[in-house]
């Protein structure tokens, strides 16, 4: 399916991006959740194996099946949005539907086992079900809007004007979310830059977005905004300020979020390390280990947490997160601050 689909493509646009289809960003954040959450039910499972005299591959073989499945969701996605083919999208939509089915059926079951809303496992299932129900809803959003399917007029989408500009490789407002956090789109750039010297041919054009002259047509707009809310106050004068603030403030206020967040993330190290060094010294002083019962082997966030292998995958994954929060900061930061000279 992803081969036929790049194959299929009807649009043509001379770089290698794609068409971002509605809830873009939204499902690539829902997906990299339950990656997460499957990280979470693969390393509880293995917990609780490793507390049981026999091996029991049902408690986190499953949960790896799974965690490649929204792998290969992804990917599969990639090439779906590639191509614009969003026919294709159909199978994925099926996939979500039975995801969603089974983990409720799961879920239901443990109501019925009576298994209690403070075990991990109960909580794990709930959050997947829960995220399978909203990728469900993004796959339904996206049959609203391009009505690719179950519509007599499909919604046929050009791609941006810059796409068809071979002047124009500055891609980051193009590319998924992904490489957006990577900035894996730039590889091409870094490696002939290696090769040889960088010229202003090889950077290329701004995209229509970030150049001076639609900056400045966004800031006074947002000005003459200003000037018809004083008209009738003679006392007053427009406030470049406000005018500044309503033509760039999102930007502004999308990177305070990603610095506040990674600045919570901060704590997540010396917390990981703690525990790290507390589950060793409990470990040196209780030798004797006691052995779950199958029938129950159930584990709570507690104990999950008081293991130190899983402290020590939290530490490097809030670390990743952290580092990545506070460069997609600066980087806003920055593209802002540039946007606005322009326009002034």
């Amino acid at each position: 399916f992803p081969g036929w689909g790049s194959q299929s493509s009807k649009v043509q646009i001379h770089h290698n991006t794609w068409l971002h289809f509605p809830g873009h960003n939204l499902r690539w954040i829902l997906t990299f959740t339950l990656l997460f959450v499957h990280v979470c039910e693969i390393a509880e499972g293995i917990v609780s194996d490793t507390q049981m005299k026999s091996r029991h591959l049902h408690l986190f073989l499953p949960a790896i099946m799974g965690f490649v499945a929204a792998t290969v969701s992804i990917v599969y996605y990639h090439n779906i949005e590639t191509s614009n083919f969003p026919k294709l999208l159909l199978a994925l939509f099926l996939y979500w539907i039975m995801a969603f089915v089974t983990k409720t059926i799961k879920l239901v079951r443990y109501c019925q086992d009576g298994v209690p809303f403070s075990q991990l496992r109960f909580c794990i299932t709930g959050i997947m079900v829960i995220l399978y129900g909203l990728l469900m809803a993004v796959e339904v959003n996206v049959i609203r809007v391009r009505r690719y399917v179950f519509f007599m007029n499909p919604q046929k989408v050009k791609p941006p004007e810059d796409l068809q500009d071979l002047g124009v490789r500055f891609l980051q407002p193009f590319v998924n979310l992904l490489s957006k956090a990577t900035y894996w789109w730039m590889n091409t750039l870094i490696i002939s830059a290696h090769k040889k010297p960088v010229d202003l041919k090889a950077i290329g054009k701004l995209p229509i977005a970030m150049r001076a002259l639609t900056n400045y047509v966004c800031l006074k707009e947002a000005y003459e905004e200003q000037k018809k809310k004083v008209a009738d106050q003679p006392n007053r004068n427009p406030s470049i300020w406000l005018a500044m603030y309503s033509a760039f403030g999102r930007p502004i206020l999308l990177s305070s979020t990603f610095r506040y967040l990674a600045d919570l993330l901060g704590f997540a190290g010396p917390l990981c390390i703690s525990g790290i060094v507390q589950g060793f010294q409990n470990t040196t002083n209780n030798t004797n280990t006691t052995e779950k019962d199958p029938s129950n082997s159930y584990l709570s966030s507690e104990e999950f947490l008081r293991n130190v292998y899983v402290l020590a995958v939290l530490l490097f994954l809030a670390l990743i997160l952290q580092r990545t929060f506070l460069q997609a900061s600066y980087y806003v930061t920055t593209e802002t601050g540039i946007n606005l000279r322009g326009a002034l």
